[in-house]
């Protein structure tokens, strides 16, 4: 069986935008979740976001022409993927041929459709709108602006499947790879930072009420949780076949070892089932033929939320028992939903290449009736060979990634963009 091995990343988050600014965050257990004034003008419940540098044309060398069809998801998917290129030491000669595809999550582009509507609204007629906003509105725009922008010619496509989204690219992926269909993917997700995306969700008083302590608002699995921060920006990794990546002398940061997924939700299609976290896990392991004891730190879905982190709670203690030490980043960085698939593996590989399980901060105990698993408060020295990174959806769709680290994983002359 052919093997996928993860050579580059890159990723745009509150957490920063270079591999080493993101490490330095997560090791210090830095948030960068902050009050929004704007969201507080326009109503919001929760007025906390996620602060997320934004991502200019300029910036990204990209001319008016192209612009036309891009929205913000689009954006933060070329900065990223071009960090992850540059950092995978990928050529074009790599790049543009049948062996090599571009697979996105994401989940929305409710910005641009806003805008055209209001064009239409405004002039009261649809000419104005313009021939770019129907590439804009679309889901698929990561991917079809990716792919024309690296001249790709493989897989070209993208997946939408709530918060599961970027998880679910790295498992097909990962069959691509197996199959022998794609030598390479570059991978990615993004989430867009805009409050139009999140006016749907603060309605369903779905964030946290913590507003004015902004850097404790995100708590997973603390007894005192009570509701999500939304995140966003977007996150790219380059998935390689093993031997093409060391025939050309590639760095390996990881192994995707193995690929679970599952359906199933509670009594609503927000409710998630620990049944399914639980099947997700088991097809992972399964797929990666090792055993729950072999995984050294789990990267959690946990959001939160009340229902949600402890449906997780329950799955990994099912699975794994009340050892195997778990975090969950959104502690720092808010929910980033269709990216935080692909972010977390980064995080995840951070934490490996460099020694350390980063905190879930704002921990300060499990709440009552939650079964016991060990959830890490602060930095501890750490070393993972194996990790799992678990992503569950909205409507019940469930993923989780098995890694294996490369324990020479050295990067000293690779771009660290």
């Amino acid at each position: 069986m052919r093997t996928a091995a993860i050579t580059g990343m890159g990723i745009v988050s509150c957490l920063g935008t270079n591999l080493a600014a993101v490490t330095e965050n997560l090791k210090n257990g830095h948030s960068g979740i902050a009050f929004d004034e704007n969201r507080k003008a326009l109503g919001f419940k929760s007025p906390l976001a996620a602060l997320v540098p934004d991502v200019s044309a300029q910036e990204l060398n990209l001319s008016r022409k192209t612009m036309r069809t891009m929205c913000e998801p689009a954006l933060f998917s070329i900065a990223a993927a071009k960090k992850a290129v540059a950092n995978a030491g990928l050529l074009t000669d790599h790049i543009q041929t049948d062996r090599c595809g571009v697979i996105f999550g994401n989940d929305s582009t409710i910005k641009a459709g806003v805008e055209s509507i209001d064009i239409a609204r405004e002039y009261k007629e649809t000419h104005y709108i313009g021939a770019g906003y129907i590439f804009r509105t679309m889901n698929s725009t990561i991917t079809m602006n990716l792919a024309a922008y690296f001249g790709t010619r493989g897989a070209n496509w993208t997946m939408s499947a709530a918060c599961a989204s970027g998880a679910h690219v790295i498992g097909q992926a990962l069959m691509l790879i197996r199959s022998g269909m794609q030598d390479i993917i570059i991978a990615g997700g993004a989430q867009e930072t805009n409050w139009m995306a999140m006016a749907s969700f603060d309605a369903l008083n779905a964030f946290s009420s913590f507003v004015d302590t902004p850097t404790a608002a995100s708590r997973p699995f603390d007894r005192n949780r009570n509701g999500l921060v939304p995140g966003g920006g977007g996150a790219s990794i380059i998935i390689e076949e093993l031997d093409h990546a060391l025939a050309r002398g590639a760095t390996i940061y990881g192994i995707v070892e193995g690929y679970g997924f599952s359906s199933g939700i509670g009594k609503t299609l927000s409710e998630p089932s620990a049944k399914g976290s639980v099947n997700a896990m088991k097809n992972a392991l399964k797929d990666a033929g090792i055993a729950p004891d072999k995984i050294d730190y789990i990267n959690a879905h946990a959001t939160s939320t009340v229902t949600g982190d402890l449906a997780e709670a329950t799955a990994i203690h099912d699975v794994f028992g009340p050892k195997t030490p778990v975090s969950s980043t959104k502690s720092m960085t808010g929910h980033e939903c269709w990216m935080s698939g692909i972010s977390e593996v980064i995080y995840t590989l951070l934490m490996a290449k460099n020694n350390f399980i980063a905190p879930n901060i704002n921990f300060t105990g499990l709440s009552y009736g939650c079964p016991p698993i060990h959830v890490v408060p602060r930095t501890r020295p750490a070393k993972i060979r194996r990790a799992l990174s678990n992503s569950f959806g909205f409507g019940g769709t469930n993923a989780a990634i098995a890694l294996k680290i490369n324990p020479d994983n050295k990067s000293d002359n690779k771009s660290d963009t």
